[in-house]
């Protein structure tokens, strides 16, 4: 156990509701990953974003290097250690196209894109980057501004970042229907 996670489980203001919450949410993932590879759920990259820069008098431009794979779970990102991540940003790795000038956002699509196309990723590939890690801890569940937190022995989901704590729903029922979508999608999907 590493010391921010001692520090989450004995911190003096610990409700052992909320402990036994994080555990609970530990517990799901793991039975998550277990059915998500068992039905050989689709998965999708995770990447990486190293911005243009120079070394050794070279300029090398951006490119999303791979970081592995994961399950996308909605407002969470899942892999295969059971590990979390708040959904970030999405590109596909296909052909960037030459710059058109159209618009500013066009133009920062189409250059991740081409950042995808150097990480050498499969031509067609959703690629997940800036997904922040979320950490499976008391202490830090109670404070998460993020998708994923614990409010009185209750594992929540939020949404997006403007849900209010009070519309946020339940992470078991979250976690089992977006898994169910992964492993039994709906016909047609």
């Amino acid at each position: 156990m590493t010391s921010s996670e001692l520090s989450g489980v004995c911190s003096p203001d610990a409700n052992p509701a909320d402990e036994t919450a994080v555990a609970g949410i530990r517990e799901l993932l793991a039975t998550a990953v277990t059915r998500l590879e068992t039905a050989g759920a689709r998965d999708e990259a995770l990447a990486t974003f190293i911005p243009r820069h120079r070394r050794m008098l070279v300029t090398r431009e951006a490119v999303l290097q791979p970081a592995g794979r994961v399950w996308r779970l909605g407002v969470l990102l899942l892999d295969r250690e059971g590990a979390l991540r708040a959904t970030g940003s999405i590109t596909r790795a296909t052909e960037p196209g030459r710059p058109a000038y159209q618009s500013r956002s066009a133009e920062t699509r189409r250059a991740y894109r081409a950042a995808a196309q150097r990480g050498h990723f499969a031509p067609g590939e959703t690629v997940n980057y800036d997904a922040e890690p979320i950490e499976l801890t008391v202490a830090s569940l109670r404070a998460a501004r993020g998708p994923l937190f614990v409010r009185n022995g209750r594992a929540l989901v939020r949404w997006s970042p403007t849900t209010a704590d009070a519309n946020a729903v339940d992470f078991r029922g979250y976690l089992t229907e977006r898994v169910g979508l992964l492993t039994d999608p709906p016909e047609g999907a």
